[in-house]
């Protein structure tokens, strides 16, 4: 490599060779931003000895795919190597995810009976892909909800009652999901929610508590259920919860306008809501099978 009479400096040529990148990509870098280079007395280029270890890592980088942003905030020292590489295969994570998601898509239109696929495909492009169909779940779940819940309390419901797109998903699964969004879609089912929700917050002051209570007698409820055992502390935990909720005592009476209320929940389309969300799982019970169980408890108390 041919030093400037200083000694110090290099040419562009030089780092060039020195590195096997092209000269017109380091024009590139050294306009980015991303080299840094001084200019000599007759306008030329010139880089330090640093120049060399730092296209380096930048030719590594790129190499993996970074983005030219990315790598100046490694360069600038705002991000580690090993945090942008964390960063970089999270982004990829998302966009593999989303691939996986399109490709069961379009096996599930595949795979679709002719005389089925014409539903098929509007049903999966109404969708989206499985993020767009989680923020549709979620946006519902925000909608028939009048009472304010807190920001945490809120985030508990939703990874009770609202799957994660599967990373790799089945046909079977893309299609369950956009049946829930679907489903969800449907206004007279949001109405009629609302209306429930907006009853509940008349004779409710804070829902949070409600909200927590019923988390706390689904714990209680899981371990207990297909063994045939007895639903007793947790069907109490759960009728405590909503009566405490209205100021209200557990009393037969108050047991008979709870599962009056609560018959919405055994509405079919809600059912078929939780049916969905175990094949979308692929788990035995769901938040919504719980509650139907503790239900079923609550009525059978009542007889």
């Amino acid at each position: 490599m041919t030093k400037d009479t200083d000694g110090t400096l290099f040419g562009i040529g030089d780092l060039a060779r020195s590195t096997g990148v092209p000269v017109r990509t380091i024009r590139f870098y050294c306009d980015e931003g991303i080299l840094e280079s001084r200019r000599s007395e007759g306008g030329h280029r010139r880089f330090d000895a640093s120049a060399v270890d730092r296209l380096n890592l930048v030719r590594s980088l790129r190499n993996l795919g970074m983005g030219l942003p990315a790598i100046a905030h490694v360069l600038t020292g705002e991000r580690s190597v090993a945090e942008a590489v964390a960063a970089e295969r999270a982004a990829l994570d998302v966009e593999l995810a989303a691939l996986a998601w399109r490709h069961a898509s379009l096996r599930a239109i595949e795979e679709a009976a002719p005389s089925e696929r014409a539903a098929r495909l509007d049903l999966l492009s109404a969708a989206g892909g499985g993020r767009a169909a989680r923020e549709a779940l979620v946006a519902f779940w925000r909608r028939v909800i009048l009472s304010p819940l807190r920001p945490e309390v809120f985030d508990t419901f939703v990874a009770m009652n609202v799957p994660d797109p599967p990373a790799d998903p089945t046909t079977r699964q893309v299609v369950a999901y956009a049946e829930m969004v679907a489903l969800v879609g449907d206004r007279s089912l949001t109405r009629r929610l609302q209306a429930r929700s907006w009853a509940n917050r008349k004779q409710i002051p804070d829902e949070n508590a409600l909200v927590i209570g019923i988390g706390t007698a689904a714990e209680l409820a899981l371990p207990l259920m297909g063994t045939g055992r007895a639903p007793d502390l947790a069907l109490d935990c759960f009728v405590t919860a909503h009566a405490s909720a209205r100021g209200r005592r557990d009393t037969p009476a108050f047991r008979r306008e709870l599962l009056a209320n609560s018959a919405l929940d055994r509405d079919p389309a809600v059912q078929r809501y939780w049916t969905l969300t175990t094949e979308i799982t692929h788990g035995p019970v769901s938040a919504g099978s719980i509650l139907a169980w503790l239900l079923d408890a609550l009525e059978r108390s009542l007889t």
